[in-house]
């Protein structure tokens, strides 16, 4: 026992001062503030997640075993009674919330608009019903809590990018990510369908196939094309629809050895391929043996047409009246001179395309020399032929269709005698003729063609730089052809890299020739392209189709590259040719705001509406 402190003692020194206890707490995050705002706490979370627990250890308990062993254990009782009595105290405040939320539903505006959109009291008698559907539609799960995938049926933590289900429940994460796969897919298939449906009618329109519903014959042979591979063969189909078919797969590059074999149809008397790109020499060579009656062969890109095939129609019996070869350039000089003198005798058609450096001067003498009875001569993108190979086509007299297209340049003399005894000797019989890419032919030409073709309803004389504007008003005026369907001036201009704008010598087509062109053929004409005639004047377009001008036949016109062309001359073009279905108008930038009539297309727009605009215009006649 310790002694007291003697009277006179001081007393023991004091401590510190005790100061009351704080809780020091840190910066809330704004989820923690979101779940405060509504009544929601890690506390309150977590009570009920242990409740859950022992609720489900208690149903395991009570359905695992028989007899005594149901009974729970007096640890497991006294874990699941405050789980029970946190359970009904938590249930009796959710309902109390329920309640409270429904009562401020009815009491909304949103609800009583919502009575009036119904009508009377009869249409929506159990307001509480009404309300509590509104209550649980706005339930949503909250981000932090758990709920069940509606698909997998997994439990997950609700987040902000948690997506709704098809019937309207949450998805988990791996189930949005898959459900969001599948509509990409299907978002990325329809855009993919939506840029081919335009890109195919920009491919018509090109084509001459405007919109609008097609016909039944039309459907059939799409659908046929799209289905070739499971077809057996053409039946009993016209040439013309087995022409059409084999056009449309040429174009889907759709034409291989495998469907080769439907459009070899023995007896038939025609054969027609679009893209022998896929063929081999053996695949050509079938067609002499499947169809040994041919006589008019038709093959474009025909690459692997050459000697090997050349000697196996040697050796056959095939008479062929019609040949036209594209891109067969592996043909030897000596096997075309063989061909011509065993076989040159039935022809009545030779057309041959970018051969490159073979059928050359030689082998037109062979033709004047061993092809009586030839019609229809085309001779395009040719190195080989020069003057002296255009002389010989002066001694085939029964020509009526002339083309050539040659890249070995004339000079300017030698040139235009050639063709003067070409056309002194067959113009008057001629009724097409194509002079292209022959860029040094003069006015003499033009005087020849005037003299001597009156019998021409095509023609096509293009990218030359000497032809003048006084030749082509000279050529037109006073001819005795009848008037023209079809003609092809395009890019007859002046060219001068150093004065582009300045042509003192009025060289190309220009103002007076177009006139005079008009004045001549424009009551007949079909098809005008005078692409790149940059000389003609707005003058003349305007006089060419004033109000009292009409021309019913015309159907396709291009004046792209003019650049006198503006809104005014395109509507006044509409007017006076009721019947157009396609005007070009490429590079003409004086073309902006101009007025389409229905059912008339303008391709070549330099502005954001894209390269074609169809009318919808009901008034045919307006003028812009």
């Amino acid at each position: 026992m310790n002694p007291p402190n003697p009277p006179n003692s001081m007393p023991p020194p004091a401590g510190p001062p005790q100061r009351p206890a704080r809780q020091i707490r840190g910066p809330q995050s704004a989820l923690t503030d979101f779940l405060a705002s509504q009544g929601i706490n890690a506390n309150q979370i977590r009570q009920d997640a242990d409740a859950r627990r022992a609720a489900a250890r208690a149903s395991l308990q009570n359905g695992g075993g028989d007899g005594d062993d149901d009974a729970p254990s007096p640890e497991a009782e006294s874990e699941v009674a405050p789980a029970r009595k946190e359970t009904k105290a938590q249930a009796a405040k959710r309902k109390k919330e329920e309640e409270k939320a429904i009562a401020k539903i009815k009491a909304s505006k949103q609800f009583q608009r919502r009575r009036k959109q119904y009508g009377s009291d009869d249409d929506m008698s159990d307001e509480d019903e009404a309300a509590r559907a509104i209550f649980e539609e706005s339930m949503a799960p909250l981000p932090g809590q758990m709920e069940n995938c509606e698909l997998c049926e997994k439990r997950f933590s609700v987040t902000a990018y948690s997506r709704a289900g098809p019937d309207g429940g949450l998805l988990c994460p791996k189930c949005s990510k898959e459900l969001g796969k599948e509509e990409g897919s299907a978002k990325k298939k329809r855009k993919i369908a939506a840029g081919r449906a335009r890109r195919q009618l920009q491919s018509n329109l090109l084509d001459g196939i405007y919109p609008g519903a097609k016909d039944l014959m039309t459907l059939c042979i799409e659908t046929l094309a799209k289905n070739v591979h499971n077809a057996d063969s053409l039946g009993d189909l016209s040439d013309e629809l087995v022409d059409k078919i084999a056009a449309i797969l040429s174009k889907k590059r759709l034409m291989t050895p495998e469907t080769l074999y439907l459009f070899l149809r023995p007896g038939s008397d025609t054969v027609t391929v679009y893209d022998a790109a896929k063929l081999t020499s053996d695949d050509f060579i079938r067609i002499f043996q499947i169809v040994p009656t041919v006589k008019h062969l038709r093959l474009r890109n025909a690459i692997q047409f050459k000697n090997k095939v050349m000697d196996h129609l040697l050796g056959t019996t095939v008479e062929l009246e019609t040949l036209s070869l594209h891109g067969s350039n592996l043909i030897d000089d000596g096997r075309w001179d063989q061909f011509l003198t065993e076989k040159g005798s039935h022809l009545r058609a030779l057309k041959v395309y970018n051969t490159d450096g073979h059928f050359g001067d030689e082998q037109l003498e062979m033709v004047a020399t061993h092809c009586p009875n030839l019609h229809r001569l085309k001779v395009c993108h040719n190195q080989k032929v020069t003057t002296k190979g255009v002389h010989h086509i002066a001694k085939m007299p029964n020509l009526t269709h002339l083309s050539l297209e040659l890249y070995q340049q004339m000079p300017f003399l030698e040139g235009d005698l050639s063709l003067t005894d070409v056309l002194d000797s067959t113009g008057a019989g001629l009724r097409t003729l194509s002079l292209a890419t022959i860029h040094n032919l003069t006015n003499n030409v033009l005087k020849d063609i005037h003299d001597n073709c009156q019998n021409l309803s095509k023609l096509r004389l293009t990218d030359n730089s000497t032809f003048t504007d006084d030749g082509f008003a000279n050529l037109f005026t006073g001819w005795l052809n009848p008037p023209l369907i079809y003609i092809d001036l395009h890019k007859c201009r002046h060219i001068d890299a150093a004065e582009p704008r300045e042509n003192p010598n009025r060289v190309g087509l220009g103002s007076a020739g177009f006139e005079a062109l008009m004045a001549h053929s424009g009551l007949t004409l079909k098809h005008l392209n005078v692409h790149s005639c940059r000389h003609i004047s707005r003058e003349a377009f305007e006089n060419v189709f004033a109000e009292d001008k009409t021309y019913l036949e015309m159907q396709e016109i291009d004046i792209s590259f003019c650049q006198s062309v503006n809104d005014f001359v395109v509507g006044s073009i509409f007017r006076s040719c009721p019947n157009l279905k396609t005007l070009k108008v490429f590079g003409n930038f004086g073309v902006k705001e101009v007025k389409v009539p229905k059912g008339k297309i303008l391709i070549g727009v330099p502005n954001a509406l894209g390269m074609q605009i169809e009318g919808t215009e009901e008034d045919e006649g307006r003028v812009i």
